[in-house]
């Protein structure tokens, strides 16, 4: 059993996991902030450097999807925030979230043998229930992106209203996990992904096929919440642009799914 009684999450250890597999990033840790992405936006406007990572032990106004607040307990979750400055079109920035979804899913199954999956398009799952959250956010001028991430690690409960859709690395594998090593690995298959994801500003090639490999909505039933008419059909996959494809039960027709617009549901539940 990994040893997980260390209170503060220790970011030398990350730093030199990194290391010894040739990643090399600018890393910044604090006990206490109020939100990592806030913090990395502070930390762009004074001109910090592409690929910059921003940590916390504890978050107190960390935060969530449409405006929501994300809480979890200090001690157990990862919380970190990314600083990107990439040199892409305004409107491919979307599908970077989808290139930490998945790097967030690689690197849980690397650190712990877990096998979860994506719910498309970011949410790391696992038996039908969350394991993080991503929220990305960037300036009015696209000069910089911030990508942060929260991963329940070691927390043994959650509140009754989020409770059946959400879990943690330990619960589903019945010991503590180390936060240091799921970092260490989120990030190094981020920035594997990031690279690749750069030379074509597409999710194409070998990033569509791993993604598409752990898209637990692909071959499902699922309900488009679309706000201009919900509706249901088979998911197919993703595109190029990382759209969902859903062929729809009422024409048979494909729809690419764009995730700023609509959310997607499982036809008897969450995923």
């Amino acid at each position: 059993m990994i040893e997980t009684n260390r209170i503060l999450l220790d970011s030398e250890m990350i730093r030199s996991r990194l290391i010894r597999e040739g990643v090399g990033c600018a890393l910044f840790w604090a006990e206490s902030i109020d939100s990592t992405n806030d913090w990395a936006k502070r930390e762009a406007a004074k001109g910090a450097e592409d690929g910059s990572v921003y940590l916390a032990d504890h978050q107190s106004a960390g935060k969530g999807r449409r405006g929501r607040v994300w809480k979890s307990p200090e001690g157990t979750s990862v919380s970190m925030s990314l600083l990107l400055r990439p040199d892409i079109p305004a409107e491919r920035i979307s599908m970077l979230t989808l290139i930490m979804g998945l790097s967030a899913a690689q690197g849980m199954k690397a650190a712990t043998g877990l096998e979860v999956g994506i719910k498309w398009p970011n949410d790391v799952v696992i038996r039908g229930k969350k394991l993080c959250g991503i929220l990305t956010e960037t300036d009015a001028k696209v000069e910089h992106v911030i990508i942060g991430i929260g991963i329940n690690c070691n927390m043994e409960a959650f509140p009754p209203e989020i409770a059946e859709i959400a879990t943690s690395l330990k619960l589903e594998l019945g010991e503590g996990v180390s936060r240091e090593a799921v970092t260490a690995e989120v990030l190094k298959a981020f920035y594997r992904n990031y690279r690749l994801f750069r030379e074509s500003c597409t999710i194409a090639g070998t990033l569509k096929t791993e993604y598409e490999e752990l898209l637990v909505n692909r071959g499902q039933q699922v309900r488009v919440l679309d706000p201009k008419g919900e509706y249901e059909g088979l998911s197919l996959g993703i595109n190029e642009l990382g759209e969902l494809l859903v062929q729809r039960m009422d024409n048979g027709e494909t729809e690419a799914v764009y995730a700023g617009e609509v959310s997607v549901r499982g036809i008897y539940g969450y995923v």
